[in-house]
């Protein structure tokens, strides 16, 4: 029995056919940045965009087949559709009319997740203001209100959940679905847990889709009271089709107290506006900083400027986050401060963000941001 290999893999793709010329997917050069590790494979599937529908059961089979290799664990089969593809992979039809998209990476339904009750977003215009750290401690607290609680890090490009929640192992399948790793009573998945730690993600926008789609459809979530999503940092592509595409219950919005990270989060909840999802309400992260002791806040990045824009625009202010070191530390050493500190005035904040949003997912009146920015 020949032993997995990158070869292994490149055989059972030939035995694929390409639907538009009748030779195999790999002989038409339709497949490219193939990679096994540790009993994980995976590998991109590349055509025009004309004909990007028609070969979303191509990657299903393709994903099939390796699947069905000895030794493989985990198959991520990526669909990507660009101008620049092999032309072998041209379509008869008619172009799309000017002005539409013709080159969907899959057919552009909402994606459908068995069993869990509520997807959130934790989303954030920019980097830097702690959107992942609020992310992971809001979902723990969540889960210790007793509700099950899954977390997905979407961040394909730099995915800190790994470290954060202290995982090494990497995720099982059960021959379709990857099985998520439990940490902290949370069911998780992340691309970190499929590459190693140091390994660039040099990936186009419809590659991040594909696997961001795969990491929600093809894991075995289960039944989940609440997923929590930690958004890619920004408003691009991803984020737009995500909001457009996963069946969001809400978004709650981070940002810090300056106005440079202020102008971002307006930008986000125009997005979310603008795709129709609902805004949970606006967390402050480093909102101040108060010494071991001391009665006096000190608001070192200003003050207030998350709290009037929620008033701004007419959503719901769900709490600061102080400055605090354990808090980073926690992070970094893979026990987030709601369970590091469990039942602490350190985990406080976060306690308390998530009962509110727990309320906010149990009510119908949640609200759409005001004022939509261009």
């Amino acid at each position: 029995m020949a032993a997995l290999s990158r070869e292994t893999v490149i055989g059972a793709l030939e035995t694929i056919n390409n639907p538009t010329s009748g030779a195999n997917i790999v002989a038409d050069r339709l497949v490219s940045g193939v990679v096994v590790r540790d009993g994980h494979v995976g590998f991109t599937i590349e055509v025009a965009p004309a004909v990007a529908p028609e070969f979303e059961p191509v990657r299903k089979e393709a994903e099939r087949r390796i699947y069905d290799l000895p030794g493989v664990l985990s198959v991520t089969a990526v669909l990507t559709a660009h101008e620049s593809a092999p032309s072998n992979t041209s379509s008869t039809r008619s172009p799309a009319p000017a002005g539409q998209n013709a080159g969907p990476q899959r057919a552009q339904k909402p994606l459908d997740l068995p069993g869990v009750k509520s997807i959130i977003a934790v989303a954030s215009g920019k980097g830097g203001v702690g959107k992942s750290t609020v992310a992971v401690n809001l979902a723990l607290a969540l889960s210790q209100l007793g509700l099950k609680i899954g977390l997905l890090d979407a961040d394909i490009y730099g995915p800190s959940i790994p470290l954060m929640l202290g995982v090494q192992e990497k995720p099982q399948a059960d021959g379709k679905k990857l099985m998520p790793i439990e940490k902290f009573g949370l069911k998780t998945m992340s691309i970190g847990y499929l590459i190693e730690g140091d390994t660039p993600m040099i990936w186009r926008g419809p590659m991040v889709m594909s696997a961001l789609t795969q990491m929600l459809e093809d894991v075995q979530w289960g039944e989940l009271d609440v997923l929590v999503v930690d958004m890619p940092p920004g408003t691009g592509d991803a984020q737009l089709t995500l909001a457009q595409r996963v069946p969001l219950a809400g978004a709650v919005i981070v940002s810090t107290p300056q106005e440079l990270a202020l102008i971002d989060a307006r930008k986000a909840l125009a997005m979310f506006g603008k795709t129709r999802v609902p805004i949970i309400g606006i967390v402050e992260n480093m909102a101040y900083f108060q010494a071991p002791g001391a009665a006096e806040k000190q608001y070192i990045f200003g003050q207030g400027g998350a709290r009037a824009t929620a008033t701004d625009q007419g959503i719901d202010f769900l709490g600061e986050i102080p400055v605090d070191a354990a808090i980073g530390e926690g992070s970094d050493a893979g026990r987030p401060i709601v369970v590091a500190q469990e039942g602490k005035p350190a985990s406080a904040p976060f306690v308390a963000i998530a009962e509110a949003v727990a309320v906010k997912l149990g009510s119908k009146e949640r609200k759409a941001p005001r004022i939509v920015f261009s």
